[in-house]
């Protein structure tokens, strides 16, 4: 490589360095300046992986280019909810996402099979003067952890946020790689897939049964994962199947405190010492079409943990929310303000 070339490259990222190396490099939108048509997809500097965590369990890590879209729903959006607008401008950086929703394959090497097997439920009436941040694992769940869905090649579900982030901090100990939940910006824009429609094959809902595991065809409870055909990018079960939990604490008005005539830059609002309410995404088995948008949001409640008897109600399980799981991604270059990012929720959290 010449001496010119040595040089100019210290000052582009790794990642866009990676791929001038490598023959391929594109431009995106000056800061702030919003493209005339979105989306806006760059071309990916990274490639597929698999994960390997035993012998007999691994995953596919799939590479999702950066680029520039609408986040939200027009306004004119069959089944639009109030909290998908306005539509913004958003940049993504690229990363890699999970092909499938996490399975118990991979979720019970976190809990089930640690060594020594799930801890005991704390002693709440001892109040500890400093709270740990030491890794944790769920503690034994009040009944069947899969409430009759079946496991192997099954989604894990019926795990709160802080499960899923706590798992998240597990497998970056066992791997050595950064892996987290999804902002919601990456997420839609991984769910779209580089479409502008409210579902990533287009607009009509009659071919969701294709793509999705919803109310219609479930038959009441959630599927192995990869049974229906992938979105675009080659993701399955993004629309139903289980809800996909997001990194961001659930804000109603989130949307609207962003511009909509510039770009902003991974915008997610982070997670809080509370329980509730946190953004699932992609719709589930239980719901009709319109949940399974796109755009469409839900978040968190209270009331997904009514039928769990104990007191204090679990941190880790949700009985009345089996519907709920969540994906992995990591990012090629990570936002600074994501670097080693938790869950704040304990015990004693409301």
């Amino acid at each position: 490589m010449s001496q010119p070339i040595k040089h100019a490259l210290r000052w582009i990222p790794a990642c866009v360095a990676t791929a001038f190396c490598l023959g391929v490099f594109w431009q995106t939108p000056a800061p702030g300046q919003v493209p005339a048509k979105l989306p806006v997809v760059e071309k990916a500097p990274h490639k597929s992986y698999v994960e390997k965590l035993t012998d007999d369990v691994s995953f596919e890590m799939l590479p999702i280019p950066g680029g520039v879209f609408a986040m939200g729903s027009p306004d004119s959006e069959k089944g639009r909810g109030a909290d998908e607008g306005p539509q913004h401008p958003v940049h993504v950086k690229p990363f890699w996402m999970g092909k499938l929703e996490v399975r118990w394959d991979e979720y019970d090497l976190f809990w089930l099979k640690r060594p020594g097997g799930p801890p005991p439920r704390p002693d709440v009436t001892k109040r500890p003067d400093k709270l740990s941040d030491a890794l944790t694992s769920p503690t034994p769940p009040y009944e069947d952890p899969t409430f009759g869905h079946g496991k192997e090649g099954n989604p894990a579900l019926g795990i709160t946020h802080h499960a899923a982030m706590e798992y998240c901090r597990w497998l970056s100990k066992k791997t050595g790689k950064q892996y987290r939940l999804p902002t919601e910006a990456e997420w839609e824009w991984a769910c779209r897939a580089g479409t502008t429609t409210a579902y990533s094959f287009g607009d009509d809902p009659k071919v969701l049964g294709e793509y999705a595991w919803i109310e219609d065809n479930s038959e009441e409870k959630a599927r192995k994962v990869g049974l229906k055909k992938p979105n675009p990018w080659g993701l399955y079960d993004m629309h139903g199947n289980v809800a996909e939990w997001c990194i961001d604490l659930y804000k109603k008005d989130f949307y609207s405190t962003l511009p909509k005539d510039k770009i902003s830059l991974l915008p997610f609002n982070p997670p809080e010492d509370t329980r509730y309410p946190y953004v699932a995404r992609g719709g589930s088995w239980i719901d009709p079409p319109e949940k399974c948008r796109s755009a469409a949001r839900r978040f968190s409640d209270r009331v997904w943990l009514k039928l769990d008897p104990q007191r204090p109600q679990s941190i880790w399980w949700m009985t009345s929310a089996d519907y709920v799981g969540f994906r992995v991604v990591v990012a090629v270059e990570e936002d600074p303000r994501l670097k080693g990012i938790q869950s704040k929720v304990n015990w004693f959290s409301n």
